[in-house]
């Protein structure tokens, strides 16, 4: 409970400064916890390209975003959440693109830690439809987490 709310916090605050990252403000942490995350999101204009689907460059950004911040609830990072909240840098992020979300449609994000090493984290994120539970997008993203 305590992660989930403290992650939502982040994206907030997050939202309110970075101007890339405002479409993240509409974003909900359903929970957040040993390196675990799941959220969910209803498609906006915001978050659209010119068909008024999903674009992927903001399912990019989610995938991104959302691996990021389940890795600081990762017992490996997590004694950093409060201090110094820094979930590493991104050495590598692919992405698969398997159905469009259109305005009104809401999503459900998850993102989990697969492993946290020495120096790498791996993580993995999927996207679905919140109703039909169609899966929308997946991402892989390894982060140096070396400090």
């Amino acid at each position: 409970m305590v992660h989930r709310e403290l992650i939502q916090k982040m994206i907030q605050f997050s939202a309110k400064t970075k101007p890339f990252e405002a479409m993240m403000g509409k974003i909900k942490v359903i929970s957040a916890g040993n390196g675990k995350l799941e959220a969910e999101m209803k498609v906006e204009e915001q978050h659209t390209n010119i068909f008024g689907t999903l674009h992927g460059g903001c399912t990019a950004t989610l995938v991104d975003c959302m691996s990021g911040y389940a890795l600081l609830t990762h017992p490996k990072l997590e004694k950093n959440i409060t201090s110094s909240p820094h979930s590493g840098v991104s050495v590598d992020m692919h992405l698969t693109y398997l159905r469009a979300a259109s305005i009104g449609e809401d999503i459900l994000i998850k993102a989990d830690t697969t492993k946290a090493g020495k120096t790498l984290a791996f993580l993995k994120v999927t996207i679905l439809n919140k109703k039909t539970g169609d899966v929308l997008a997946k991402g892989s993203h390894t982060k140096y987490i070396a400090q």
